[in-house]
């Protein structure tokens, strides 16, 4: 297989990032850590928060040597899966865990010295926490790259010869998907429990019933809160996007070579590396935006957010444009709608950041009526809060239904007609918009680490009694970072929601390639007998009878749904169940431990990090599972599709309650804070404590159960890739008529 020399351009992007990334860490880490209080308290967190990694990382070590197990009996003593298989399953775990751990320490790192920069200026403060921030998202993009070049070279020159090479390279590469997902979705639902259990034990102790401020030093589940910013809202989140982002481009590869499978190898090919290069030239372009962002003394909420969004607005533009000379480069057919493909998803990007915004930023009206709403109680907040959540999922669920017509339409040459051709480019349309979605994830992903860091900084200037004017700087940064954090999350969603759809169509590719392998043949819509190699998705959607008047179709849809609902609630009991431990356990140290009130007595910081993190482990088993769990015996019980069903359903459901639960928990978090800058009376007053309980109940939708909805979406999708040939072992036969009747499982063997 002959490689076009552009392809290299994605190893060496990937090296740049990881470049810049080891520059800015080390850039942070030359400014100063401030006074000998502020280095103690940045320790405590930082050793909190290695130990909880520590221990998450060998519980999903024991699933994944499982899985790997699993996968291995599969591939050499069934031979019903790819023999590299368990490997691209463990490298995806093993980089999405990377990206989590190098996000994290650089984090725990930076909040000190942000704190110490914002004694100087905010506009220091600003550049050390979004710099820091920006090592995350660099980190991500540069290890996803580099595994999917690697991957790609390595599998090119094993399968080179092979008429179907990149087809089974594409969808082998998928699996590597899978253990990102896997790993991203232990993270964000351990890591969401650790930090809203110590969230909310903090608040209700000791903001309403103490009467003490956030982060106070005296508050004994001060340090387990700042410690669940960092596991939860860093390590979280960036493995959540090292799966978004490998998942878009894998996906669109695998789409890539299915639809140009009949224009020829190179045509195939450069359908296949499109993606790769488009996600290798937004590294650069993500550099550009980040030296972009800086602000003046002084500046105002408005003024902040315009700092952020002219370095990640510049970045869209820019790779906007560079789209059209990377496919016209290639010489892709119809390269002038694919990339107004790709534009439809960087405009959905861009349009659902700033819904976003608009719903959960104090500086605009939906956020500042919750705030007035405190008034009158804790219930008229809640209430507020939830309606504005609901209605604020419009503007995105219509935004990305759009966007999925536009790319559609753009990269089939707007033909409705539903033929196969029309289907496939379209589809690979829409993967392609989900790369451009996530191509400028360097500094996009940027903004949202900068959330947390601003958060520790602003608890450790508290902590450490920096001065009013300290905090006010602080307060400033750490509100901006509650809305770039809602965004990320509204950004993150999104993505997911064109990826997964484009892991639908990735899903048939696999099931064509199972059946090829096993000899099978079937029914097209001519009524023709074909092998299966020959069909195309309407022959497939034909023969297993995909449509929405089979039954199977809407009970698998009814099980998405449902599955979304029932994750949510496991999730938010989880935190509940923990939150309740960390508050009898903030009771006592009042009671038992002479002087803290008084600031005379020391709290046990220990006790409500280790609470934090034995819940923690032991609740995010059981969720995690269950994603794993549903698609494999949806799959067995109704076949094909009753998986699509579900799939679709998860996705619909899914994509819209994780909106809801974003931008509701953004919106009551930014109306506390809206009160503490003075609205409405200001700290201690009445509508103060409204918004706390409010803030309380928002922190597991927006930091625990909202998040997650992303990965498991996905995650179902990989899981039903990976595992296709679980379906149903009585569908196909007898659809077929097939003498082995009396032998149900000769389809998997």
């Amino acid at each position: 297989m002959n490689i076009p020399s552009v392809f290299w351009l994605v190893p060496i992007a990937s090296i740049v990032a990881l470049g810049m990334a080891w520059y800015f860490f080390k850039t942070m880490m030359k400014s100063d850590e401030g006074t000998p209080r502020m280095r103690e308290i940045a320790l405590y967190v930082r050793k909190g928060a290695m130990a909880y990694l520590k221990q998450q990382y060998k519980v999903v070590a024991i699933v994944f040597v499982v899985l790997c197990a699993l996968f291995s009996f599969m591939a050499y003593g069934l031979h019903v899966q790819n023999p590299w298989v368990p490997f691209a399953f463990l490298t995806g775990g093993l980089f999405s865990g990377l990206a989590g751990f190098f996000g994290m320490k650089t984090a725990t790192y930076a909040s000190a010295r942000t704190a110490n920069a914002a004694r100087k200026s905010l506009d220091g403060g600003l550049k050390v926490a979004f710099r820091s921030g920006a090592v995350m998202g660099l980190t991500v993009v540069g290890l996803g790259l580099l595994d999917i070049a690697c991957w790609f070279y390595a599998l090119s020159l094993v399968y080179d010869g092979d008429k179907m090479a990149l087809i089974t390279i594409t969808t082998t590469m998928l699996t590597f998907g899978m253990g990102a997902s896997t790993q991203a979705l232990f993270a964000r639902v351990g890591g969401g429990i650790y930090t809203k259990a110590a969230d909310v034990g903090a608040d209700i102790v000791g903001k309403v019933e103490a009467d003490i401020p956030e982060d106070d030093p005296r508050n004994p589940a001060t340090i387990a809160d700042n410690v669940g910013d960092n596991v939860g809202d860093v390590a979280g989140m960036g493995a959540d996007l090292y799966e978004s982002y490998c998942g878009s481009v894998l996906s669109t590869a695998a789409l890539g070579a299915a639809a140009f499978g009949v224009a020829g190898l190179e045509i195939q090919l450069k359908a296949v590396i499109a993606p790769m290069l488009i996600a290798a030239v937004g590294v650069f372009l993500s550099l550009f935006g980040i030296f972009l962002v800086r602000t003046k003394e002084g500046a105002t909420m408005k003024d902040l957010l315009r700092s952020l969004s002219l370095g990640t607005n510049v970045s869209a533009v820019l790779i906007a444009i560079a789209t059209f000379g990377i496919l016209y480069f290639l010489g892709i057919e119809n390269w002038l709608g694919l990339s107004f493909s790709v534009i439809s998803g960087l405009a959905a990007g861009v349009i659902i950041g700033q819904a976003t915004e608009y719903y959960t930023s104090h500086s605009y009206k939906p956020t500042q009526k919750i705030s007035e709403a405190g008034q009158t109680g804790a219930a008229t907040v809640i209430i507020k809060g939830i309606g504005t959540g609901m209605i604020s999922t419009c503007i995105p669920v219509i935004t990305i239904g759009v966007a999925i017509m536009m790319s559609y339409l753009c990269a089939n040459g707007f033909d409705l007609s539903m033929s196969s051709a029309s289907l496939s480019h379209g589809l690979y349309g829409i993967g392609i918009a989900a790369v451009g979605m996530l191509s400028t994830l360097g500094i996009t992903l940027a903004t949202d680490a900068y959330g947390p860091i601003a958060d520790n900084a602003g608890g450790n200037a508290e902590m450490c009694q920096l001065g009013e004017e300290v905090r006010h700087r602080t307060d400033a940064l750490d509100a901006l970072g509650n809305t770039t954090a809602a965004t990320g999350k509204g950004f993150a969603i999104g993505s997911a929601a064109l990826t997964a759809l484009a892991l639908l169509a990735s899903y048939i590719e696999e099931i064509k390639i199972a059946m090829e392998r096993a000899g099978d043949t079937l029914t097209n819509v001519a009524g023709q007998t074909i092998n299966a190699a020959d069909a195309t998705i309407p022959d497939f959607m034909n023969y297993f009878q995909i449509n929405l008047m089979n039954p199977r179709v809407i009970v698998g849809a009814f099980i998405g749904a449902m599955a979304a609902f029932l994750f949510c609630g496991m999730t938010m009991e989880a935190v509940g169940r923990a939150a309740e431990k960390m508050v009898q356990e903030v009771r006592r140290q009042f009671r038992e431990i002479a002087g803290i009130l008084e600031g005379t007595g020391t709290p046990d910081y220990g006790r409500c990090v280790e609470i934090s993190t034995k819940a923690a482990q032991h609740e995010m088993i059981i969720p995690s599972v269950l994603a794993i769990i549903i698609p494999i015996l949806v799959g067995i019980i109704l076949g094909v599709a009753g998986v699509l069903g579900l799939l679709v359903g998860g996705l619909a459901g899914g994509f819209t309650l994780a909106v809801f639960m974003a931008n509701a928990g953004g919106a009551w978090d930014n109306a506390k804070k809206n009160i503490e800058e003075g609205a409405f009376g200001g700290k201690g007053s009445f509508a103060h404590k409204a918004c706390i309980v409010g803030d309380t109940v928002g922190d597991p939708f927006k930091d625990t159960s909202g998040p997650s909805l992303n990965i498991l979406i996905k995650l179902m999708s990989m899981v039903s890739i990976v595992h296709c040939l679980h379906v149903n072992p009585y569908e196909t036969i007898k659809q077929q008529g097939s003498e082995n009747y009396s032998e149900p499982f000769s389809y998997f063997f």
